[in-house]
């Protein structure tokens, strides 16, 4: 009776169900606009491999399918790589994006597309182009445009450390929307993980010098005002002044950044080591007022030793086990249950990124190369509604077999769900007003 209601309106079963579920998937994401109240990005810097994480292909061929296996997680039907069993305990919690793809195999260009979720403004990956005032800037220079930080903070934090193995990469800065915007970077003393905390590119913790009081930083402070006033320095100077006193004289603002303050079986819980701390750091900060920081998950440091990276040419599946995946996983799955146990998980959107994947063909030196046309990311949190996966790669993982998606796509979802109008503008350096994003939020949410 139903299908013969419905042929009579012109509309057929299938129609009627599609339009169904159109309809559920548009008051879904009305629901959960602003959802989030902060963003924690996790980047895998180097392009992790979807083959060994996220989208195992266990029945293809040998060349193809690799060493790993998938294992079942808490959500039945869906499988994950052997070698993330924290995650996979998890996956009620984690919506599984398995189509996304571009079309740029350069490191610097990638991951300008993933940073800023818009084109490179230059085709290739000539790694003598450094990051200009014309580059679009990062996502986390765009949240802290339209999500401003509680009084005393940074609109946007990356850690530990800028991309810095190939210089400084266009798309991690302020870009167009200047200095103002341009993320606070933030390492850890000596490469140690946050023994000491620094909020600049050196190694300097975050304390005064010793014989230094507030009063005699605050008169320090009162000259160099009263000569910038005669020297007319650029408003970045200014900002990032202030910045420093804030970080100095407030104990507020400080007692953020001191991991000391978190009890020691919780940082052992996120791991003895840089990427671990960082993801700690991360949830601090963004608990006391940053609204978006930014993760440089490159370190596959174990007990604090030299730093790794994702770009697995050579040794794919013994750098992932050994050395690649188990940091990033711990501090990942921990930081998942700690927002949890806050009761800070629905507020705060946790996204994993990458430049892009790898070759479905393992090569010569039992590694991937770089690959653009498909790869994973993941999202939690946030008004994420967890359990699923979105999109579908084809049977050896090189393309997207259903719903592609590309970075705009990504940061559209991240705007929507930190409320951020899609349709909002900004400026650029020519006085241009330019759309926040050409992409459309994935229906990812509860």
């Amino acid at each position: 009776m139903l299908g013969a209601g419905l042929g009579f309106l012109g509309t057929s079963l299938p129609e009627f169900f599609a339009m169904r579920a159109r309809a559920s998937a548009h008051a879904s994401l009305t629901r959960s606009f602003g959802r989030a109240r902060s963003c924690i990005v996790l980047f895998s810097w180097g392009g992790m491999s979807h083959l060994e994480t996220w989208d195992l292909k266990p029945d293809a061929p040998a060349e193809f399918r690799g060493e790993f296996r998938p294992i079942a997680t808490a959500t039945p039907g869906i499988h994950i790589g052997e070698h993330m069993p924290l995650l996979a305990r998890q996956t009620n919690r984690l919506a599984i994006v398995r189509s996304a793809h571009h079309q740029e195999a350069g490191h610097r260009n990638a991951a300008y597309w993933n940073l800023t979720g818009h084109e490179p403004l230059r085709p290739g990956n000539d790694d003598t182009i450094l990051p200009s005032r014309r580059d679009w800037p990062s996502l986390g220079s765009m949240v802290s445009r339209f999500r401003h930080a509680r009084a005393g903070f940074p609109g946007c934090v990356a850690l530990p450390y800028p991309l810095a193995d190939r210089g400084l990469l266009n798309g991690q800065f302020g870009g167009f929307l200047g200095m103002h915007h341009d993320p606070f970077i933030i390492r850890p003393a000596a490469g140690r993980p946050y023994a000491g905390v620094s909020p600049s590119s050196e190694a300097a913790e975050l304390r005064l010098p010793d014989g230094m009081t507030g009063q005699r930083v605050r008169d320090r402070l009162g000259l160099a005002e009263a000569l910038a006033s005669a020297t007319s320095p650029t408003p970045g100077f200014d900002h990032y002044r202030q910045m420093a006193a804030n970080l100095l004289l407030s104990p507020g603002v400080s007692a953020a950044f001191n991991l000391d303050r978190e009890p020691r079986h919780l940082r052992d819980r996120y791991g003895d080591h840089v990427c671990g701390q960082s993801a700690l750091m991360a949830r601090r900060l963004t608990e006391a007022g940053v609204p978006i920081v930014t993760v440089y998950a490159s370190v596959g440091d174990l007990n604090g030793s030299a730093g790794d990276n994702w770009d697995t040419h050579g040794g794919n599946f013994i750098r992932l086990k050994d050395r690649l995946l188990p940091p990033l996983e711990q501090a990942s799955a921990a930081l998942l249950d700690d927002l949890a146990e806050r009761g800070r998980l629905d507020e705060t959107l946790v996204v994993w990124l990458t430049e892009f994947g790898r070759t479905p063909r393992i090569n010569g030196g039992a590694g991937r190369d770089h690959y653009p046309d498909c790869y994973s990311v993941a999202f939690a949190g946030g008004g994420i509604r967890g359990g699923q996966i979105y999109g579908r790669s084809d049977r050896i993982g090189a393309k997207p077999a259903d719903r592609p998606c590309g970075p705009q796509d990504l940061h559209a979802t991240i705007f929507h769900a930190l409320g951020i109008p899609l349709d909002s503008q900004v400026t650029d350096a020519l006085g241009r007003h330019m759309g926040l994003t050409d992409g459309s939020p994935l229906p990812l949410f509860g």
